[in-house]
């Protein structure tokens, strides 16, 4: 590896060349690292909902032509200046978040929105110097979120790289970068259900199932799952949830139901749709006195959370979470631990696999309905 250092790599790359339409196999030059920046050889990664999201342009601002992905794993090629924790052969996994470690959040127990490097979806460009690493012919190729792992080799801002333990397979660990760090976070970090109390999770994907899976490990003894979709009831029982409710089969609403079947209410939710209504109905789910929501999915730009003052007058409460609360350096590491002690099953959220060259294939398989994780390999 040290022979690239400093120097151009050409490469593979799929392209969105724009929205909605196939990504394109193509060869791109992937620029040194600058200062704070790290070059990583990208070895798997896998397909997430925001990736599809923002490749049919339903963001915040279409920006094209773009290399997408960002859950994913690989191993430091080489370093910018001023990088000191991170060297060429460490196994790494890029996150769309960054800690800088310096800004009052990142100094916080409390925070993991970094001022620095929290996620920017609009931005397709390096901080250092508003400049892409990457380019066809000299026309530049737009970064996503800071990670575009869609590409054989990335360059990422240091502060957005998770050093992990070697020994992790990469092709498993890949996963934890986004989605099912998210969900499990803001079961153990933010919900804390304590041993035999029930939760409620909102939309059974991913996130959800992951969410589910935390809820278990911290010892709920009921786990219920909403979905309009009946098919994901299967799966989910491999992630510990008991019990089903589907909106559609019920004339009351879904918090009433709930509300019924418990006694009152869950001990604490976790919304993981990003619908406003689903989200009020979770709030509006737990129980008084004690009970806990949590948001995790992201609405829509114009959507209103709208309930009665009286439902946190009498005691319940209502948390938003980002990214599980786990700070990418200091946390990811552990959670790769998790799997590495055999606490959490990761195996079980991986449905597909398909090499580099069939990308869109992926891409497919979301748009068909698949909720977990198909992985690329790359160089495949």
């Amino acid at each position: 590896m040290a022979s690239t250092a400093g120097h151009v790599i050409r490469c593979k790359a799929a392209v969105a060349w724009e929205a909605g339409k196939p990504l394109v196999m193509e060869e791109v030059e992937v620029a040194p690292p600058q200062a704070m920046e790290v070059r990583i050889k990208i070895l798997f990664t896998s397909l997430c909902h925001t990736d599809v999201f923002f490749w049919e342009a339903k963001g915040q601002n279409p920006l094209f032509p773009r290399i997408f992905g960002h859950e994913a794993s690989g191993i430091v090629e080489s370093v910018g200046k001023g990088v000191t924790e991170l060297q060429p052969g460490d196994h790494v996994l890029p996150v769309f978040t960054g800690e800088c470690k310096e800004c009052r959040h990142c100094k916080s127990e409390e925070s993991n929105m970094c001022d620095l490097l929290r996620i920017n979806t609009d931005r397709g460009v390096m901080l250092n110097d508003n400049a892409s690493r990457f380019s066809i012919n000299g026309k530049p190729i737009y970064h996503f979120v800071g990670t575009s792992t869609f590409s054989e080799y990335t360059v990422v801002h240091v502060g957005c790289v998770a050093k992990i333990n070697p020994a992790a397979p990469l092709d498993k660990v890949c996963v934890l970068s986004c989605g099912i760090s998210t969900g499990l976070g803001a079961a153990l970090n933010v919900a804390k259900p304590k041993p035999g109390q029930s939760v409620a999770i909102f939309g059974l994907g991913a996130v959800g199932l992951a969410a589910a899976e935390g809820a278990r490990m911290a010892g709920a003894s009921r786990i219920i799952g909403v979905d309009l979709n009946p098919n994901k009831f299967a799966e989910a029982k491999k992630f510990g949830v008991t019990e089903f409710v589907n909106p559609k089969d019920h004339k009351k609403p879904v918090q009433e139901v709930i509300a019924e079947m418990t006694n009152g209410g869950v001990d604490r939710s976790i919304e993981c749709i990003g619908n406003i209504n689903a989200m009020i109905s979770a709030f509006e789910c737990v129980h008084d006195g004690w009970g806990v929501a949590v948001l995790v999915g992201v609405p829509s730009k114009d959507a209103a959370f709208e309930t009665h003052p009286m439902n946190l007058l009498n005691e319940r409460t209502l948390k938003g979470t980002f990214f599980g609360n786990y700070k990418p350096r200091t946390d990811l590491p552990s959670v790769v631990e998790m799997y590495m002690n055999k606490e959490l099953d990761v195996e079980k959220f991986i449905t597909h696999e398909v090499p580099f060259s069939e990308i869109n294939k992926a891409f497919d398989y979301m748009l068909q309905g698949a909720s977990l994780r198909c992985i690329i390999r790359m160089g495949a």
